[in-house]
């Protein structure tokens, strides 16, 4: 992913995520710990794709269950969009899922009586090594960019697309061929 300026606690778990990438194996016993990052855990959430192109919340965090005001445990993530950014979220989706490194949603969150917030969500997938058949799963996190008194406890209803950073993806050192002629 390009690096930009995020969110502290964004740079954090997808620190996390890429040190768990890199060595699944030892990251329970070397990696982070739920206990080190309080102020992430209210705040994250797990996707899982249950048919194509639908991906679900399975679990979710009681800071953005507060922010939502409700509980969108079973509810399609998609749902949270409307119009053109309905479509760029699941085109989106769809890079992070088939490149298997994660990407950045920036945009803003709005009441029904228009207050705004910006946020900045950010989606990483998750591996499944003890069931390789399991449907796939996104980590992700929403953070608020500040200006959550604007919103005057009112729940977030409407989000907006600003910008998406796409995975990087991994790419191949360039191949050059050099071919000399005398002639």
């Amino acid at each position: 992913m390009i690096d930009r300026s995020i969110h502290p606690n964004t740079r954090v778990l997808l620190d996390a995520w890429q040190r768990m990438s890199a060595n699944p194996t030892e990251h329970a016993a070397y990696g982070p710990r739920a206990h080190d990052h309080p102020a992430l855990l209210g705040s994250l959430f797990v996707l899982q794709c249950e048919q194509p192109d639908t991906w679900t919340f399975r679990t979710v965090g009681d800071t953005l269950t507060t922010l939502l005001g409700r509980d969108v445990t079973d509810h399609s993530f998609l749902n949270l969009w409307t119009g053109p950014d309905r479509g760029m979220t699941e085109s989106f989706i769809q890079s992070v899922q088939a490149d298997g490194t994660p990407g950045l949603i920036r945009g803003r969150g709005e009441t029904l009586t228009g207050q705004r917030v910006e946020v900045e969500i950010s989606l990483a997938p998750l591996a499944n090594t003890e069931q390789p058949d399991a449907p796939p799963r996104l980590l992700g996190l929403y953070q608020t960019l500040g200006g959550e008194p604007l919103l005057q406890g009112r729940p977030i209803w409407r989000h907006r697309i600003s910008t998406l950073t796409p995975p990087g993806g991994q790419m191949d050192a360039p191949k050059l061929t050099l071919v000399v002629s005398n002639d």
